[in-house]
């Protein structure tokens, strides 16, 4: 492969929620995967399920789902609102929903990455042409988070928002993965935030353990940051009921049944906060 780090990571995203299309609802998954790095793609999947866990695919596609299924409601709500995802990776969100607008915000070689690979995409007619935009920004700075503010405050002018922050607060510092999952609420016409993150009882949990092994050989940083639950209203801000979505109750939610104990999962929750309720 290519790609090294965090990179990988991103591509792995892509593999676990190609291996379930329908439950991702996300059947854009695999064309980001370049066709040079599909075989190298797979193999560190495998390797991942054989260190860490085998049940990315579940966990992955699950998180998925209920940010897109978040994003259909505010579009429901608005057809005019405005995505804005933090941590975009090779996600297809604004591909997969009808979005007037977006922005993706990710590091540099991400952003330009997932640019490079958007327009390929597009010229091949894979995916439909849509105005996204690619902002690379550092959101574990305060500065990077103004350029966020800024460039969402003058793309969106006054339409409504929906912020995500996918697959990220769990590797910045405490404070900074707290200022991410709270940008949203601070978003001019803010509608709704969906944040993904660890719980703090998960510190010690088990596949996490086997993850940061995994980690410390490929050189993406171990240090990880955890949410407490009773801290969401206040960070998400939305005025409205929070929505805590964990794997098992996702499970419940998509497949009328736990096919894996949170035991054996990397517990990763999703929250939903809607401005001044749903």
């Amino acid at each position: 492969m290519h790609s090294t780090g965090v990179e990988q990571t991103a591509y792995l995203v892509n593999e676990s929620r190609a291996r379930r299309p329908d439950l991702a609802r996300d059947p854009l998954a695999a064309a980001w995967i370049p066709d040079g790095e599909r075989g190298g793609v797979r193999a560190l999947w495998e390797e991942f399920a054989g260190d860490v866990y085998p049940h990315d695919d579940l966990v992955v596609s699950l998180r998925g789902r209920i940010i897109a299924d978040t994003l259909e409601r505010a579009l429901e709500k608005d057809p005019d609102t405005v995505l804005v995802v933090c941590g975009a990776g090779f996600s297809s969100y604004p591909w997969l929903l009808p979005f007037r607008t977006a922005l993706e915000v990710d590091l540099p070689a991400m952003a330009e990455a997932k640019r490079r690979r958007a327009a390929e995409l597009t010229d091949a007619g894979v995916i439909p042409r849509r105005d996204v935009r690619h902002l690379a920004a550092d959101l574990g700075t305060a500065d990077g988070r103004a350029a966020v503010v800024a460039a969402v405050r003058e793309l969106a002018a006054g339409r409504p928002v929906a912020y995500v922050a996918e697959g990220l607060v769990f590797y910045l510092p405490p404070d900074d993965a707290r200022a991410v999952a709270r940008l949203g609420a601070e978003l001019d016409a803010h509608v709704v935030s969906a944040v993904s993150y660890w719980p703090d009882w998960a510190a010690e949990h088990r596949v996490l353990a086997d993850q940061r092994l995994w980690f410390r050989r490929r050189s993406v940083p171990e240090d990880a940051s955890y949410l407490a639950h009773d801290e969401l209203p206040g960070l998400l801000a939305g005025g409205g009921p929070l929505e805590d979505h964990g794997p098992e109750s996702l499970q419940r939610r998509y497949l009328d049944r736990v096919e894996v104990p949170e035991s054996e999962l990397i517990p990763e929750y999703v929250a939903v906060s809607w401005a001044g309720g749903r």
